[in-house]
C-alpha cells in the first residue's frame, strides 16, 4: 500500500500554535503520531513525506523517533528538512525534491506528482494527472492556490479542460487527522467519493 502525508513538524514547538493543532505538548503530539502511524503502516508500505518532518536532521531525539516508524519512508524534502546528518538521511528509502509516480485502487490507476510545495502547474495536469503538495497548511495562501486551480477550470484554460486536482496532504488537514492516509481516502474525503 501507498500511504501520504506531510508537515508532520516534529521537535516543532510554534507548529501547535501555529497550526491550533489540539495538542497539549510536542510529547503528546508525537505520542499521537508514532501510535496511529505504527497501528496502520506496516514495513512492506510505502509512505511519501511530502515535506517538513521536522526542522532539522541531526538531532539525536528526531533520529531516533523517525527510526521507530514503520514503512518504507521516501521524503519529498520541504522548506524545513535539515539533511545535514547522514544517519538520518539512512531513515529514507528515498529522498527527493519532486516526484511523479503512479497509484492505484479499485482499478483504477492514478498518475501523481508529488512536491512540498502547491504547483501552479504541473505534468498533465488537465490530464488526470494529481498533484499532492503541503506546505501550506490551512492558511490563506491555500485558500487562494485552490480557488486558482477552480477558475483555471471553470474557464477552461489550455492546461485544465479536465477537472485539476490538487490535494494538500498536511497531517493537520480535517481528512488528514495525523495520520498517513491513502489515495483513495483522500479523494473521497475531498471529492465525497471517487
Amino acid at each position: 500500500m501507498n500511504f501520504y502525508i506531510s508537515d508532520l513538524h516534529l521537535f516543532h514547538e510554534a507548529s501547535i500554535r501555529f497550526d491550533q493543532r489540539p495538542f497539549s505538548s510536542l510529547e503528546e503530539m508525537h505520542e499521537m503520531i508514532l501510535e496511529n502511524w505504527n497501528k496502520r503502516i506496516t514495513n512492506g508500505d510505502n509512505v511519501y513525506i511530502l515535506g517538513d518532518i521536522s526542522l532539522r536532521g541531526r538531532n539525536e531525539d528526531l533520529i531516533a523517533f523517525v527510526a521507530k516508524l514503520k514503512g518504507k519512508k521516501v521524503l519529498v524534502k520541504g522548506n524545513h528538512d535539515d539533511l545535514s546528518d547522514y544517519r538520518y538521511q539512512q531513515l529514507f528509502h528515498e529522498i527527493v525534491d519532486y516526484k511523479e509516480t503512479r497509484d492505484a485502487f479499485d482499478g483504477k490507476n492514478y498518475k501523481l506528482v508529488l512536491c512540498h510545495y502547491p504547483l501552479f502547474s504541473w505534468k498533465d495536469m488537465g490530464k488526470g494527472s494529481i498533484l499532492l503538495y503541503g506546505h501550506t497548511h490551512n492558511s490563506q495562501e491555500d485558500v487562494y492556490f485552490q480557488k486558482c486551480l477552480k477558475e483555471m477550470h471553470e474557464k477552461e484554460c489550455r492546461h485544465a479542460s479536465n477537472k485539476v486536482k490538487a490535494y494538500n496532504v498536511g497531517c493537520m488537514k480535517s481528512y488528514m487527522g495525523y495520520i498517513p492516509r491513502t489515495l483513495k481516502e483522500i479523494l473521497e474525503s475531498n471529492e465525497g467519493g471517487v
